[in-house]
């Protein structure tokens, strides 16, 4: 299974991939769901919302407009960010798998794991990390 923890590997993750589509990206500025996309945007990435109420009105973010399923993305996306319940992770896999091509890493952010989903992601080739902020590990190796 490759599950990423080491800190060159996590560096290289935020390096490599600019691409990132926020599962569960939410449009309160006080919550982690959107104050963690938008400092990566700040940052350079791109950042493609994916929350389909969000959708539904026709919202966008930071440039981009938000999308019900990772599969609507119509560009290649390198990260799958997720800010979901850990019992949520799961019904998520099938719009994983679904995207064209599939992303290179999944990243569970603070507080979220699901090992199972994970090893279904890493025997399609994708790297996942769970239970880490991209916003504190960004700060702390960029």
């Amino acid at each position: 299974m490759t599950l990423l923890s080491q800190t060159s590997d996590i560096l290289r993750v935020l390096k490599e991939n600019k691409v990132i589509a926020v599962v569960g990206f939410h449009r309160d500025s006080m919550k982690p769901a959107y104050y963690v996309p938008e400092y990566m945007q700040r940052q350079g990435y791109t950042v493609i919302p994916v929350n389909p109420s969000l959708a539904a009105r026709g919202e966008s973010f930071f440039g981009q407009k938000a999308v019900s399923t990772l599969a609507e993305i119509p560009v290649p996306v390198d990260v799958v960010e997720i800010f979901r319940r850990s019992d949520k992770v799961r019904d998520h896999l099938q719009d994983i798998l679904n995207m064209q091509p599939l992303p290179k890493v999944v990243w569970l952010q603070l507080g979220i794991r699901d090992d199972q989903t994970a090893q279904e992601l890493a025997a399609h080739g994708i790297e996942v990390v769970q239970d880490r902020c991209m916003l504190a590990d960004h700060r702390a190796m960029i």
